[in-house]
């Protein structure tokens, strides 16, 4: 698997990253080890989590595995810190003690001395910025962590976190920036990637298959073993008119590369400028080994065209000025 710079520091992850979201709630550990080893066989290092997911029993999954399954060496290590659930109800808290507790926790959890990249999970409006960089700068200079990033910021907010830590030496530059990017969901183009491009942070893409949408399984019902019938959801959740002319699009250009729509959307989204990585979450092994195979293939320029074209986000002032 091709390894790429993350931004323009000197840290390269794999092109597919394995999203581990679901480990602990809709993957039993015995699949997640099977989904672990087989990313790892394929060359994939980017492994991602967060305090958040399963109440911290994603990360303790991953931890075990770690020492027992992959080595930590030949991983790089990803998770997030500052929000947390409780039922349905999310809490943010971004301050300098929330966030270096939490990331005690995570180190705990994994049973490993320092991540790879730890980044901010979310907007917290109730702390300065500087507060929250300055739990960065304090995780990086304690060797717990190696690089920091930020995840959910919008385009303003991205600038002005990462001109703040360029703006002294000694503070440590945010080097990534963690958003949810897909055919379904362009929306970031308008201002985080030109904010992201311009300040030097990569772009690591997660819900790359648009919730599954994209795969095509919703066409024609909500399957009874998806994660959007675990939810609850109904088709109407996944069937407005723009929608359905995306995943149309992306299905018939699978047709006519004899390929999976899987393979359309991934192919697709590694090929946009500023995507280092795309976080695929795959609960199944075979989820895994379709998007693995997504590697090998290359969209000819016409569809990537046509593609581009079907889900162009709209733009408006002042986005749309030249």
């Amino acid at each position: 698997m091709e390894l790429r710079a993350l931004g323009r520091s000197g840290l390269k992850v794999s092109r597919l990253g394995l999203g581990t979201m679901t480990w602990g709630s809709g993957t039993d550990p015995d699949e997640a080890a099977a989904i672990l080893v087989a990313f790892h066989d394929a060359g994939g290092t980017l492994v991602d989590t967060a305090a958040s997911y399963a109440d911290g029993d994603c990360e303790r999954i991953l931890g075990a595995l770690i020492a027992d399954v992959v080595p930590r060496s030949e991983l790089l290590l990803a998770s997030k810190a500052g929000m947390s659930w409780n039922g349905d109800q999310r809490s943010v808290n971004t301050s300098r003690g929330a966030l270096l507790k939490s990331l005690d926790e995570s180190l705990a959890n994994l049973g490993v001395d320092y991540l790879d990249l730890w980044q901010v999970h979310t907007v917290d409006q109730s702390v300065p910025a500087e507060e929250t960089l300055a739990a960065l700068d304090a995780a990086v200079s304690s060797g717990k962590v190696r690089y920091v990033g930020v995840s959910n910021y919008p385009g303003w907010r991205t600038a002005q976190a990462a001109t703040w830590q360029r703006a002294v030496p000694g503070r440590a530059p945010l080097v990534s920036n963690q958003v949810r990017y897909s055919l379904l969901e362009r929306g970031v183009e308008r201002e985080v990637l030109p904010a992201c491009a311009e300040l030097g942070l990569g772009i690591l893409a997660y819900s790359p298959l648009g919730g599954g949408v994209l795969t095509g399984k919703y066409r024609h019902g909500v399957p009874s073993d998806s994660r959007g019938a675990a939810q609850g959801r109904s088709l109407s959740s996944y069937s407005d008119s723009r929608q359905v002319g995306i995943v149309e699009a992306v299905a018939t250009a699978a047709d006519g590369l004899a390929t999976s729509p899987i393979t359309i959307a991934l192919s697709w989204l590694r090929n946009r400028p500023g995507v280092a990585a795309a976080i695929v979450g795959a609960r199944t092994l075979g989820q895994l080994t379709a998007a693995v195979q997504s590697l090998a293939v290359e969209l000819p320029l016409e569809i990537q065209l046509a593609l581009d074209d079907v889900s162009a986000p709209r733009l408006g002032y002042p986005e749309d000025v030249r």
